[in-house]
């Protein structure tokens, strides 16, 4: 996973004092929808050696943006910009070298990048060192690593690592088992439109585990969340749990889910 466009725009509003020139001509025809001309000024910029117009060129060359898709280009460019410190580049880099876009695949390589990216701070970096400790990819496989990682970006808000949490505190991994803190971490993710967080809170309401009573109408509604969010196992589930439940609980969850999906229709 990298750092994206919605991302992007907030990057270079962080550091608008230091914008001049080519470069915040780009950035404003960027936001215009005007990708041409913003690769243009970028290109002029990132000649003169702006790590920030580097990393902003990359993406462009990267999502064809203003011009043909071009890995090799996006990675030529991140690379500049990484090698300046720039830690969206980096992100980025390492999911290059995860893919094999424009770059060998290298799994080392991803972890390097994505390693001097987290230490920097940067979430989705520290979202990608922890997938990277969990599978065993480009170094030696570390639960305990892994779960630092995802609880690093976590407490930031990334919602994929507060799910990945919830998982590795249900079973153990990486941490000691403790259902409380996985229902913490679930629910977290499945507030934010986590499909599968919601699915998974979901299956602990159906069990009863020590932290949450059993209770079918909890369960039904997140299911009823998690299949509108495309979640697939989801109605499977709800369908099953139906079973189980009465008329009256059957109306209450519908009813608790639809109050949940207007509440969050705007997230």
């Amino acid at each position: 996973m990298q750092v994206v466009a919605a991302i992007l725009i907030a990057l270079t509003l962080s550091v608008a004092p230091a914008l001049a020139g080519d470069f915040e001509d780009g950035l404003n025809a960027y936001r215009s929808k005007d990708f041409a001309n913003a690769r243009q000024s970028w290109q002029k910029a990132a000649a003169q050696g702006n790590a920030m117009a580097q990393f902003t060129l990359g993406f462009l060359y990267e999502k064809g943006q203003g011009t043909a898709v071009d890995f090799k280009q996006a990675a030529d460019w991140y690379r500049r910009a990484a090698e300046r410190g720039n830690a969206a580049a980096q992100t980025n880099l390492g999911s290059l070298y995860e893919r094999g876009q424009g770059v060998v695949q290298d799994n080392r390589q991803a972890v390097n990048w994505y390693q001097r990216a987290a230490d920097q701070g940067t979430i989705e970096a520290q979202f990608n060192l922890g997938r990277m400790y969990q599978t065993g990819q480009g170094m030696a496989q570390d639960f305990a690593q892994a779960a630092s990682w995802f609880r690093k970006a976590g407490e930031k808000g990334h919602i994929g690592a507060q799910s990945m949490l919830g998982l590795m505190h249900e079973t153990g991994q990486g941490v000691a088992r403790n259902y409380k803190q996985a229902v913490d971490w679930y629910r977290k993710a499945a507030e934010a439109g986590d499909s599968r967080a919601q699915f998974d809170l979901g299956r602990i309401y159906e069990t009863g585990q020590e932290a949450l009573t059993m209770d079918y109408v909890e369960a039904h509604k997140w299911w009823t969340i998690a299949e509108s969010n495309g979640e697939d196992r989801a109605r499977r589930s709800r369908i099953f749990v139906e079973r189980l439940m009465t008329p009256e609980q059957i109306v209450q969850a519908r009813q608790r889910a639809d109050d949940w999906i207007k509440a969050h229709a705007k997230q």
